[in-house]
C-alpha cells in the first residue's frame, strides 16, 4: 500500500524515505526554482517545498499526501544552488573551503485538506580543500545535481570537519521534522 507521494526524483530523498520504512511513489515536479529577488533562504526553501508538493497534488490524480522538499546551501548571506557547470561547482567548493556555511532544508506535506511545513537549519564547517582535491572530487562525483556542489552521504563527507544540526537535513530530507509532520497525516513511523 502506498502511503505517500514524493514530489522528487532525488535518489537521496528516496533513500531517506526508505530508511523511514515508508511506502511511496515519486513524481518529479516541473517548477521554476529561481529565488525571488531579496528572498531569504528560509522563506525560499519553504516556498519551493510547498510549490513542489502543490504541483504534484494538483496536476496528477494523487489520493495520498504529497511530500515536497527543497534545500539551499548558504554562505555569507548568498544562496548557492545547484551548479550550472563544472566550473561553477569548482568555484562553489573553493568558496566553501575552510569556511562555515548553513544548509536550509524545508519539507512540506499536503493533501486536499491540509498543508504542514517544517524547516531544518544545519551549520557545516568545511576543511581547507586544496585545488587538487577539488578537481579530483569533481571528476569522481556528480556535483551538478547537488546544492553547494557536494554530497554529505558520499565522497563530499571528507570535506566536513564538523556538523551542527541534521545529517539527513543536509542530505535533503530532515527525518526528524518529516516524521513529526507525517503524524498530522496519520502516518506513524514507529
Amino acid at each position: 500500500m502506498i502511503n505517500l507521494c514524493l514530489a522528487s526524483q532525488s535518489s537521496r530523498r528516496k533513500e531517506l524515505l526508505e530508511q523511514m520504512d515508508i511506502s511511496f511513489k515519486s513524481i518529479s515536479p516541473n517548477i521554476d526554482e529561481t529565488p525571488s529577488v531579496g528572498e531569504k533562504p528560509d522563506k525560499m526553501v519553504i516556498r519551493l517545498s510547498k510549490k513542489k508538493a502543490n504541483f504534484i497534488l494538483h496536476n496528477f490524480k494523487i489520493t495520498e499526501p504529497v511530500i515536497g522538499a527543497d534545500t539551499a546551501v548558504v554562505i555569507d548571506q548568498k544562496i548557492l544552488g545547484k551548479p550550472k557547470s563544472i566550473k561553477d561547482a569548482i568555484d562553489m567548493l573553493k568558496i566553501l573551503s575552510d569556511n562555515v556555511h548553513y544548509v536550509y532544508t524545508a519539507v512540506t506535506i499536503m493533501d486536499k485538506m491540509q498543508t504542514k511545513s517544517a524547516l531544518s537549519v544545519s551549520k557545516v564547517h568545511f576543511s581547507n580543500i586544496n585545488e587538487k582535491d577539488i578537481l579530483n572530487y569533481v571528476e569522481t562525483s556528480n556535483p551538478l545535481d547537488k546544492a553547494g556542489s557536494y554530497d554529505i552521504q558520499g565522497l563530499g563527507a571528507v570535506f566536513i570537519k564538523h556538523l551542527e544540526g541534521s545529517y539527513s537535513g543536509v542530505m535533503g530530507l530532515p527525518i526528524y521534522e518529516t516524521s513529526i509532520l507525517l503524524k498530522n497525516f496519520s502516518i506513524n513511523i514507529i
